[in-house]
């Protein structure tokens, strides 16, 4: 597995400081990862997210061979929390108003199997948890669409290049020309209204 800046400094971290040793992970799917760490990043209890690739054959693919879609991966972010701050259900919630949940093998501007959508889950507490939100916003939901966003158990996760890692902080101009590009707030609010990215 490919051993990023990133990753190394949170290895190190969970090793020097035993009160993390009850961290848990989730793993969610929800197109252009840049765009899928800054929820996650402003919610407290989480420690940590790193954009890399799931779902797919290759053994430790590229960011290359993923945007051409020769792997099967998704671009995906792992979020680290801490469960006695953030429920994995509040992480649900702030998956479903960042993506659209209507559409398969494309989000927003991106079309592909790269970029669908997926909630992973590492153990059955969290697989429960996913399908009943799934459920009950198919209730819930504010538009007429079916949601096709799939519940599947967590492959390996493979963390993507270091210039991946926070897009969003060190390049803040054009991830949000590439945001705005997109056109995914307008349609994020079009599906959630205010709820949307929240």
């Amino acid at each position: 597995m490919r051993k990023t800046a990133k990753t190394l400094a949170l290895a190190a971290l969970l090793a020097a400081a035993p009160a993390l040793a009850a961290t848990e992970k989730a793993t969610f799917a929800g197109g252009c990862f840049w765009c899928m760490e800054p929820p996650y990043d402003a919610l407290p209890g989480v420690i940590s997210t790193t954009s890399g690739y799931i779902g797919g054959r290759t053994v430790n693919p590229t960011y290359e061979q993923v945007s051409a879609g020769r792997t099967g991966h998704t671009e995906a972010v792992q979020v680290v929390y801490d469960p006695a701050k953030v429920t994995y259900e509040r992480l649900l919630e702030v998956f479903w108003v960042n993506i659209d949940p209507t559409v398969r093998d494309r989000q927003f501007c991106d079309a592909g199997s790269q970029y669908r959508t997926g909630i992973f889950y590492h153990s059955e507490a969290q697989r429960k948890a996913a399908e009943a939100s799934k459920a009950a916003l198919e209730k819930s939901k504010p538009f007429r669409e079916a949601i096709v966003t799939p519940v599947e158990m967590a492959g390996t996760f493979y963390p993507a290049e270091d210039y991946h890692q926070d897009y969003y902080v060190k390049n803040p101009v054009r991830y949000k020309f590439y945001r705005n590009g997109c056109g995914r707030d307008a349609r994020l609010r079009e599906l959630w209204g205010d709820r949307a990215g929240k």
